[in-house]
């Protein structure tokens, strides 16, 4: 069952652990049978099948292409069970999270990607708050929020 699972997702140590015991819960082991889940956990990372490095890379990458920002990548990499250090390797150095901004605004049409500019301050209060749940700095957003429409956004990230 775990083979399996680790051949079809993308997964972490902890996601495999937790859907082994979902499901050994739910078809039910034998009386008396004790299955040690941890270490069939840890004999698949020791073969290299579960790596939580790279799903942490992999996930990050992902959710910044996506728009999102740190925040919610830290937040992501947590819920999957991945530890500190690791999440501080995958979490993105501050121009990719700058550039997974604006994607989120583009995509949005915040901003500088709006049609016109915003003047109505509860639109623009809840394009702000979309924006820190996706997990961006708020001093960034209050740039991005302050351009105007069609304005020249730098690819660097500002301080």
């Amino acid at each position: 069952m775990a083979l399996a699972y680790v051949a079809r997702f993308a997964t972490s140590r902890a996601k495999l652990i937790a859907y082994l015991d979902r499901k050994l819960r739910e078809r039910g082991i034998a009386e008396g049978e004790e299955v040690d889940i941890v270490a069939i956990a840890d004999g698949l990372v020791a073969l290299g099948y579960v790596d939580d490095a790279a799903f942490a890379g992999m996930k990050a990458r992902s959710l910044l292409s996506r728009g999102y920002g740190n925040r919610r990548v830290d937040a992501a990499l947590r819920a999957a069970g991945i530890d500190e250090p690791t999440r501080d390797d995958a979490r993105a150095d501050a121009d990719a999270a700058w550039a997974a901004a604006i994607a989120f605004a583009r995509r949005r049409r915040f901003g500088p990607f709006a049609g016109e500019q915003v003047t109505d301050p509860r639109l623009r209060d809840r394009q702000f708050a979309a924006m820190l749940r996706a997990g961006h700095d708020a001093r960034w957003v209050r740039c991005l929020l302050r351009l105007a429409p069609n304005a020249e956004i730098s690819e660097t990230a500002p301080d």
